[in-house]
Protein backbone atom coordinates (compact mmCIF):
# COMPACT_ATOMS: atom_id res chain seq x y z
CA UNK A 1 0.00 0.00 0.00
CA UNK A 2 1.32 3.66 -0.61
CA UNK A 3 2.00 5.67 1.75
CA UNK A 4 -0.41 7.96 0.94
CA UNK A 5 -3.31 5.71 1.97
CA UNK A 6 -1.37 4.37 4.84
CA UNK A 7 -3.15 5.38 8.22
CA UNK A 8 -2.33 5.24 12.08
CA UNK A 9 -4.81 5.59 14.54
CA UNK A 10 -4.11 6.66 18.37
CA UNK A 11 -6.57 6.99 21.40
CA UNK A 12 -6.65 9.99 23.79
CA UNK A 13 -7.29 10.54 27.59
CA UNK A 14 -8.56 13.83 29.18
CA UNK A 15 -7.97 12.51 32.90
CA UNK A 16 -4.85 14.64 34.07
CA UNK A 17 -2.73 14.77 36.92
CA UNK A 18 -0.07 17.54 36.83
CA UNK A 19 3.21 17.57 38.43
CA UNK A 20 4.93 21.51 39.50
CA UNK A 21 8.58 21.10 38.91
CA UNK A 22 9.64 23.14 35.67
CA UNK A 23 6.50 22.89 34.41
CA UNK A 24 6.29 19.08 33.46
CA UNK A 25 3.22 16.99 33.79
CA UNK A 26 1.86 13.24 34.14
CA UNK A 27 -1.35 12.68 32.17
CA UNK A 28 -2.88 9.32 33.14
CA UNK A 29 -6.01 7.20 32.24
CA UNK A 30 -8.76 6.14 33.94
CA UNK A 31 -9.52 2.50 34.18
CA UNK A 32 -11.05 1.23 31.51
CA UNK A 33 -11.11 3.95 29.31
CA UNK A 34 -9.18 1.88 26.37
CA UNK A 35 -12.14 -0.36 26.68
CA UNK A 36 -15.09 2.09 26.55
CA UNK A 37 -13.08 3.58 23.76
CA UNK A 38 -13.21 0.64 21.43
CA UNK A 39 -17.22 -0.08 23.05
CA UNK A 40 -17.61 3.34 21.25
CA UNK A 41 -15.85 2.87 18.17
CA UNK A 42 -17.22 -1.39 17.74
CA UNK A 43 -21.44 0.68 18.22
CA UNK A 44 -20.39 2.94 15.02
CA UNK A 45 -19.94 0.29 12.89
CA UNK A 46 -15.73 0.69 12.69
CA UNK A 47 -14.34 -2.15 11.29
CA UNK A 48 -17.21 -4.94 11.33
CA UNK A 49 -17.37 -4.84 15.34
CA UNK A 50 -13.62 -5.39 15.43
CA UNK A 51 -12.04 -3.11 18.18
CA UNK A 52 -9.92 -0.27 17.17
CA UNK A 53 -6.35 -0.73 18.47
CA UNK A 54 -6.09 2.21 20.80
CA UNK A 55 -2.66 4.21 20.99
CA UNK A 56 -1.10 7.19 22.81
CA UNK A 57 -3.25 6.77 25.86
CA UNK A 58 -0.60 6.86 28.22
CA UNK A 59 2.62 7.66 29.00
CA UNK A 60 3.85 3.76 28.27
CA UNK A 61 3.45 1.74 25.46
CA UNK A 62 5.06 -2.07 24.36
CA UNK A 63 7.54 -0.94 27.50
CA UNK A 64 8.64 2.09 25.93
CA UNK A 65 7.71 5.19 28.69
CA UNK A 66 7.90 8.99 28.08
CA UNK A 67 9.83 10.31 31.18
CA UNK A 68 8.51 14.02 32.54
CA UNK A 69 8.71 16.98 29.97
CA UNK A 70 10.37 20.04 31.32
CA UNK A 71 9.68 23.44 29.60
CA UNK A 72 8.97 26.64 30.38
CA UNK A 73 6.18 27.10 33.21
CA UNK A 74 4.21 30.74 31.80
CA UNK A 75 3.70 32.35 28.85
CA UNK A 76 6.17 34.48 27.21
CA UNK A 77 9.06 32.93 29.29
CA UNK A 78 12.08 31.62 26.88
CA UNK A 79 13.69 28.06 27.23
CA UNK A 80 13.57 24.96 26.14
CA UNK A 81 11.28 21.79 26.20
CA UNK A 82 13.16 18.62 26.75
CA UNK A 83 12.57 15.01 27.55
CA UNK A 84 13.84 11.07 27.37
CA UNK A 85 12.19 7.91 26.51
CA UNK A 86 13.09 4.96 28.47
CA UNK A 87 13.07 1.65 26.54
CA UNK A 88 12.58 -1.49 27.50
CA UNK A 89 15.68 -2.09 29.32
CA UNK A 90 14.78 1.13 31.58
CA UNK A 91 17.27 2.64 29.74
CA UNK A 92 17.68 5.80 27.85
CA UNK A 93 16.20 5.15 23.96
CA UNK A 94 18.72 6.11 22.08
CA UNK A 95 18.36 4.54 18.42
CA UNK A 96 15.30 5.42 16.61
CA UNK A 97 14.37 3.81 12.75
CA UNK A 98 13.35 6.82 10.62
CA UNK A 99 9.83 7.36 9.92
CA UNK A 100 8.50 10.27 7.37
CA UNK A 101 12.23 11.40 6.95
CA UNK A 102 12.21 12.23 10.85
CA UNK A 103 13.43 9.92 13.80
CA UNK A 104 10.51 11.50 16.18
CA UNK A 105 7.50 13.37 15.48
CA UNK A 106 6.61 15.48 18.11
CA UNK A 107 2.90 17.01 18.17
CA UNK A 108 1.77 20.08 20.53
CA UNK A 109 -1.57 21.08 21.04
CA UNK A 110 -3.64 22.88 23.92
CA UNK A 111 -6.86 20.99 25.15
CA UNK A 112 -9.40 23.23 23.00
CA UNK A 113 -7.39 22.15 19.68
CA UNK A 114 -6.02 25.94 19.12
CA UNK A 115 -2.09 26.45 19.09
CA UNK A 116 -0.98 23.04 17.29
CA UNK A 117 2.99 22.51 16.25
CA UNK A 118 4.33 19.76 14.47
CA UNK A 119 8.23 19.88 15.45
CA UNK A 120 10.87 17.45 15.51
CA UNK A 121 13.59 17.99 18.02
CA UNK A 122 17.05 16.99 18.26
CA UNK A 123 18.34 14.25 20.14
CA UNK A 124 21.64 14.71 22.25
CA UNK A 125 24.06 11.69 22.77
CA UNK A 126 22.27 10.65 26.80
CA UNK A 127 19.00 10.30 25.07
CA UNK A 128 17.33 13.57 25.40
CA UNK A 129 15.30 15.00 23.15
CA UNK A 130 15.12 19.30 23.11
CA UNK A 131 14.41 22.16 21.18
CA UNK A 132 13.66 25.83 22.21
CA UNK A 133 10.56 26.67 23.38
CA UNK A 134 8.11 29.60 24.11
CA UNK A 135 4.50 29.06 25.27
CA UNK A 136 2.21 31.31 22.61
CA UNK A 137 -1.00 31.14 25.41
CA UNK A 138 -1.80 29.70 29.11
CA UNK A 139 -3.69 26.61 29.09
CA UNK A 140 -3.91 22.75 29.60
CA UNK A 141 -1.66 21.19 26.29
CA UNK A 142 -1.37 17.92 25.28
CA UNK A 143 2.52 16.56 24.04
CA UNK A 144 2.30 13.24 21.34
CA UNK A 145 5.87 11.41 21.21
CA UNK A 146 5.29 8.97 17.73
CA UNK A 147 8.45 7.20 16.73
CA UNK A 148 9.51 4.14 15.36
CA UNK A 149 12.28 2.38 17.99
CA UNK A 150 14.88 0.86 16.01
CA UNK A 151 15.27 -2.72 18.09
CA UNK A 152 11.51 -2.81 16.65
CA UNK A 153 11.80 -1.40 13.33
CA UNK A 154 8.68 -3.87 11.48
CA UNK A 155 6.66 -3.18 14.45
CA UNK A 156 4.20 0.21 14.58
CA UNK A 157 4.87 3.60 15.96
CA UNK A 158 4.86 4.02 19.75
CA UNK A 159 3.02 6.74 20.12
CA UNK A 160 3.24 8.20 23.65
CA UNK A 161 1.26 11.15 25.52
CA UNK A 162 1.74 13.36 28.89
CA UNK A 163 0.31 17.19 29.36
CA UNK A 164 1.53 19.89 30.37
CA UNK A 165 -0.38 23.15 32.38
CA UNK A 166 1.12 27.07 31.61
CA UNK A 167 0.20 29.30 33.98
CA UNK A 168 -1.13 32.76 31.96
CA UNK A 169 -4.36 34.23 31.96
CA UNK A 170 -6.67 31.67 29.39
CA UNK A 171 -8.92 32.42 26.86
CA UNK A 172 -10.79 29.67 25.01
CA UNK A 173 -10.32 30.24 20.95
CA UNK A 174 -12.23 26.96 19.93
CA UNK A 175 -14.05 28.06 16.61
CA UNK A 176 -17.74 27.67 16.78
CA UNK A 177 -19.25 25.27 14.23
CA UNK A 178 -17.45 23.88 11.11
CA UNK A 179 -14.42 25.65 9.85
CA UNK A 180 -13.66 24.72 5.96
CA UNK A 181 -11.72 27.56 4.85
CA UNK A 182 -8.46 29.20 6.32
CA UNK A 183 -5.81 32.12 5.39
CA UNK A 184 -2.82 31.32 5.91
CA UNK A 185 0.47 33.85 5.04
CA UNK A 186 -1.22 35.19 1.62
CA UNK A 187 -2.44 31.79 0.96
CA UNK A 188 -6.31 30.37 1.19
CA UNK A 189 -6.71 26.79 1.94
CA UNK A 190 -10.38 25.21 1.34
CA UNK A 191 -10.92 22.00 2.82
CA UNK A 192 -13.74 19.80 1.01
CA UNK A 193 -15.61 16.40 1.84
CA UNK A 194 -17.47 14.71 4.00
CA UNK A 195 -16.73 12.64 7.17
CA UNK A 196 -18.94 9.63 8.10
CA UNK A 197 -17.85 7.50 11.44
CA UNK A 198 -16.38 3.89 10.87
CA UNK A 199 -16.03 4.73 7.08
CA UNK A 200 -12.94 6.50 4.83
CA UNK A 201 -13.14 9.12 2.86
CA UNK A 202 -12.05 11.57 0.93
CA UNK A 203 -11.12 14.89 2.05
CA UNK A 204 -9.32 17.41 -0.40
CA UNK A 205 -7.06 20.34 0.39
CA UNK A 206 -7.31 23.04 -2.24
CA UNK A 207 -4.34 25.70 -1.79
CA UNK A 208 -5.19 29.05 -3.68
CA UNK A 209 -3.11 32.76 -3.83
CA UNK A 210 -5.56 35.76 -4.79
CA UNK A 211 -8.05 33.27 -6.33
CA UNK A 212 -5.41 30.87 -8.21
CA UNK A 213 -4.57 27.91 -8.15
CA UNK A 214 -1.10 27.14 -6.36
CA UNK A 215 0.67 24.54 -8.44
CA UNK A 216 4.06 24.99 -6.32
CA UNK A 217 3.37 22.59 -3.20
CA UNK A 218 6.93 20.94 -2.38
CA UNK A 219 7.22 17.90 -0.95
CA UNK A 220 7.45 17.80 3.24
CA UNK A 221 8.32 14.90 4.97
CA UNK A 222 8.05 12.46 2.06
CA UNK A 223 4.51 13.40 1.05
CA UNK A 224 3.29 17.04 -0.60
CA UNK A 225 1.15 17.36 2.67
CA UNK A 226 0.16 16.12 5.71
CA UNK A 227 -3.18 15.81 7.80
CA UNK A 228 -4.05 15.50 11.54
CA UNK A 229 -7.16 15.04 13.38
CA UNK A 230 -8.47 15.40 16.80
CA UNK A 231 -11.37 15.14 18.26
CA UNK A 232 -12.72 17.33 20.21
CA UNK A 233 -12.75 16.38 23.45
CA UNK A 234 -10.46 14.13 24.31
CA UNK A 235 -8.01 14.63 21.84
CA UNK A 236 -8.17 11.16 20.12
CA UNK A 237 -5.07 11.21 17.48
CA UNK A 238 -5.18 10.48 13.61
CA UNK A 239 -2.32 10.97 11.10
CA UNK A 240 -3.23 10.62 7.35
CA UNK A 241 -1.17 11.09 4.28
CA UNK A 242 -1.70 11.97 0.65
CA UNK A 243 -3.52 9.21 -1.44
CA UNK A 244 -0.72 9.93 -3.85
CA UNK A 245 2.67 8.30 -4.10
CA UNK A 246 5.85 9.15 -2.40
CA UNK A 247 7.19 12.39 -4.63
CA UNK A 248 10.71 12.36 -5.58
CA UNK A 249 12.76 14.88 -4.91
CA UNK A 250 12.33 18.67 -7.19
CA UNK A 251 8.72 17.07 -7.61
CA UNK A 252 5.82 19.71 -7.64
CA UNK A 253 1.95 19.96 -6.97
CA UNK A 254 -1.34 21.43 -6.21
CA UNK A 255 -3.06 23.30 -5.85
CA UNK A 256 -4.90 19.75 -4.42
CA UNK A 257 -4.16 17.23 -2.20
CA UNK A 258 -6.27 14.50 -1.32
CA UNK A 259 -6.54 12.46 1.97
CA UNK A 260 -8.25 8.88 3.04
CA UNK A 261 -9.33 9.94 6.09
CA UNK A 262 -10.44 7.77 8.80
CA UNK A 263 -12.81 8.52 11.86
CA UNK A 264 -13.87 6.28 14.35
CA UNK A 265 -16.71 7.94 15.94
CA UNK A 266 -19.35 10.65 15.01
CA UNK A 267 -18.54 14.40 16.62
CA UNK A 268 -16.39 16.78 15.86
CA UNK A 269 -12.73 16.57 14.89
CA UNK A 270 -9.96 19.59 14.65
CA UNK A 271 -7.44 18.80 11.49
CA UNK A 272 -4.01 20.52 10.89
CA UNK A 273 -2.84 20.15 6.99
CA UNK A 274 1.03 21.05 6.95
CA UNK A 275 2.23 22.11 3.86
CA UNK A 276 5.39 23.27 2.11
CA UNK A 277 5.56 26.34 -0.52
CA UNK A 278 8.04 28.35 -1.62
CA UNK A 279 10.74 26.63 1.22
CA UNK A 280 8.35 27.34 4.07
CA UNK A 281 6.22 24.72 6.01
CA UNK A 282 2.41 26.31 6.83
CA UNK A 283 -0.40 24.97 8.80
CA UNK A 284 -3.94 25.32 7.69
CA UNK A 285 -6.72 24.65 10.74
CA UNK A 286 -10.18 23.14 9.95
CA UNK A 287 -13.01 22.25 12.18
CA UNK A 288 -15.55 19.40 10.38
CA UNK A 289 -18.31 17.56 12.14
CA UNK A 290 -18.51 13.49 11.51
CA UNK A 291 -22.09 12.13 10.65
CA UNK A 292 -22.54 8.79 12.40
CA UNK A 293 -21.80 5.85 10.57
CA UNK A 294 -24.27 3.00 9.63
CA UNK A 295 -24.07 0.24 12.04
CA UNK A 296 -21.97 -3.20 10.87
CA UNK A 297 -20.58 -1.27 8.56
CA UNK A 298 -17.51 -1.50 9.04
CA UNK A 299 -14.14 -1.35 6.50
CA UNK A 300 -10.57 -2.36 6.57
CA UNK A 301 -7.49 0.12 6.93
CA UNK A 302 -4.11 -0.78 6.96
CA UNK A 303 -2.05 1.13 9.35
CA UNK A 304 1.47 1.78 9.21
CA UNK A 305 1.23 3.54 12.83
CA UNK A 306 2.18 7.04 11.97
Amino acid sequence: MNTGTRLGLYGGGLALVFAAAFGAATLTVPDGAADEWNEQTEDEGHGGGEPVAVRGLSIEQDGYELGEVAAPSQVGEAGTLAFQITGVDGGPLTEYTVSHEKDLHLIVVRADGTHFRHVHPELGADGTWSLPWTWEAAGTYRVYADFVPADDGEGPDVTLTRTIEVAGAYAAETPAGTVLTAEVDGLTVTLDGDLTAGSTAELTAEVTRDGEPVTDIEPYLGAFGHLVALREGDLAYLHVHPEEDEPAPGDLSGPQVTFATDVPTEGRYFLYFDFQVDGQVRTAAFVVEAAAGEPGGGHETESDGH
